[in-house]
């Protein structure tokens, strides 16, 4: 429908098998839900030239590449030099997904956080906007941020957020932005819609992470871009806005942030 809101997906994850030989339907029902845009996530970078292709068949779909926190100690070291590389392609926009995981990979500690500087470091140069995987690493999550944005101003997205109310806090104060995914519209998940409720709504995403964490009322199914228009009709009543309204304003701020993809 023309009158459909226009909203983005700013997170998933087209290259994955779950959507082989289905993507042209998938990203057609998402453009029928209003979700104009997508992002997909390169999460290793031995994939990014697959990922690339999605970007450059389909119209509505941009992508962003690096290594995530779970791989960091199974793959090659991203470089500063490669990242920036990649970031000269025209549907590229941002910078990750990288960050730190210690609920399953704490034994590789160290790697993710040698890594996640690496991101920060081809964020600062590049002008793209870093992508924040962050799971039970809190502390050290906020202090890396925080000492490198010191060094330099970056942008950043907490995608998926989920994690505390400080670290919440510690990224809006930064400057960054939180992303909301189809956790928030479980009915437990009334603390974390606590959180987003108590930030700035011009600094707020929405996005799938597809095709994990379906939204309801599609809970435990896979994921699609489609979906997150029920995140973000769920995420306006959790701002006390119309849902157009905050269709808008979480367009509006994507197109802040990921410049490159912007209309």
């Amino acid at each position: 429908m023309t009158d459909t809101p226009h909203i983005v997906d700013s997170h998933c994850h087209l290259d994955f098998p779950d959507f082989a030989d289905e993507l042209p339907d998938v990203v057609q029902r998402a453009l029928d839900a209003g979700v104009s845009r997508m992002v997909t996530i390169c999460t290793r970078l031995k994939n990014e030239p697959q990922v690339r292709a999605i970007a450059e068949t389909y119209a509505p779909v941009f992508y962003a590449a690096g290594t995530h926190p779970m791989s960091a100690a199974e793959e090659p070291m991203a470089t500063v030099d490669q990242l920036i590389a990649l970031s000269q392609h025209p549907k590229f926009v941002g910078i990750g997904e990288t960050g730190l995981d210690y609920h399953y990979t704490a034994e590789s500690a160290q790697i993710q956080k040698d890594s996640l500087r690496v991101h920060i470091t081809a964020a600062r140069e590049t002008g793209l906007p870093l992508i924040v995987h962050a799971r039970a690493a809190d502390d050290d999550m906020a202090r890396i941020l925080s000492e490198e944005h010191r060094k330099g101003a970056f942008s950043c997205v907490m995608h998926c957020f989920s994690s505390s109310a400080e670290l919440g806090r510690a990224a809006l104060d930064l400057g960054f932005y939180l992303s909301m995914s189809g956790i928030t519209t479980f009915p437990k998940s009334g603390d974390l819609r606590d959180i987003f409720a108590s930030a700035p709504v011009d600094r707020i995403l929405v996005e799938t992470d597809a095709p994990y964490l379906a939204p309801l009322p599609h809970r435990g199914k896979r994921n699609e871009p489609a979906f997150s228009a029920h995140t973000a009709r769920r995420a306006a009543e959790t701002f006390g806005m119309d849902y157009a309204d905050f269709a808008a304003q979480t367009t509006a701020n994507f197109d802040r942030l990921f410049r490159k993809a912007a209309l």
